[in-house]
């Protein structure tokens, strides 16, 4: 039996202990519920599989990147993306869900959404077909930023 290389367990813990990090932030309380939603945000069930597939296929996407970097300089591009991004990624459920602020987690929203695009540009120069993993999380994103926008319009201001 063969074992998966040590790039492939690292990259699912950092991707676990990013999600155990944005996960511990978001929390679904009477705060939560007390906004106004647009009637086109999906169920709050959908939102835990579509993060789980998106850092599923963050790992895929950096795994590959990271072993196609010609040298070590490219390696250490390709960390600083995926570390960059998983700040973003993280501070984003920190505004929005446990400082109660989605006004400033609209504004961060562009941080992240940037920091997707230059994943996708990074993951992109080490491994064509790996970048493509990144357009779901990209996606996402553009959405979560549509339904942050909705949040905020409905019901700022935020104290």
């Amino acid at each position: 039996m063969t074992h998966a290389p040590r790039h492939w367990w690292l990259g699912v813990a950092w991707a676990l202990g990013v999600a155990a990090l944005g996960g511990a932030l978001t929390t679904l309380d009477a705060w939560y519920a007390g906004l106004q939603q647009p009637p086109w945000k999906p169920a709050d069930a959908w939102f835990g599989p579509v993060w789980t597939t998106i850092f599923a296929l963050c790992v895929v996407a950096g795994v590959h990147a990271w072993r196609g970097a010609p040298n070590v300089a490219a390696r250490q591009r390709v960390l600083r993306a995926y570390a960059m991004n998983s700040v973003a990624n993280v501070a984003w459920s920190a505004l929005f869900f446990y400082a109660q602020r989605p006004d400033w987690a609209l504004a961060e929203v562009g941080v992240l959404w940037a920091s997707v695009l230059h994943l996708w540009w990074v993951t992109r120069q080490n491994h064509r077909r790996a970048a493509w993993c990144l357009v779901p999380y990209w996606l996402w994103v553009s959405f979560a930023a549509a339904l942050n926008a909705a949040v905020v319009n409905a019901n700022a201001p935020f104290a």
